[in-house]
């Protein structure tokens, strides 16, 4: 079930047109209370991606989620690509690196 954050940050990169598209809340892999949304992995395959550089790509996701990066959001994964380049990958998603942060340092 997702929450009101993942929800804005779903409806707000509908406007990519997106061929998929998941927002992955991450955020109880953090030391963050049960329920945070505060971290999140975006998966985001569009064709107008195509031509654009990946920094490109992460500065149109941010801009979009300018809102939600300035209030609780505390970080924020981002996989932009282009259709072929979902395909050539097999549709598969990086994982994300442990978190080292908080009481959970090593």
């Amino acid at each position: 079930m997702s929450g009101p954050v993942e929800a804005a940050i779903t409806a707000k990169l509908a406007a990519l047109d997106p061929a998929h598209l998941e927002v992955i809340n991450q955020s109880h892999q953090h030391s963050v209370a049960p329920g945070s949304e505060t971290h999140f992995k975006v998966v985001i395959v569009a064709e107008g991606f195509a031509g654009e550089m990946l920094v490109a790509r992460h500065r149109r996701v941010h801009a979009l989620l300018a809102d939600e990066l300035a209030g609780g959001v505390h970080a924020l994964s981002i996989e932009a690509l282009t259709p072929a380049q979902w395909e050539a990958r097999g549709g598969a998603i990086r994982p994300s690196p442990p978190c080292l942060g908080g009481s959970k340092a090593g």
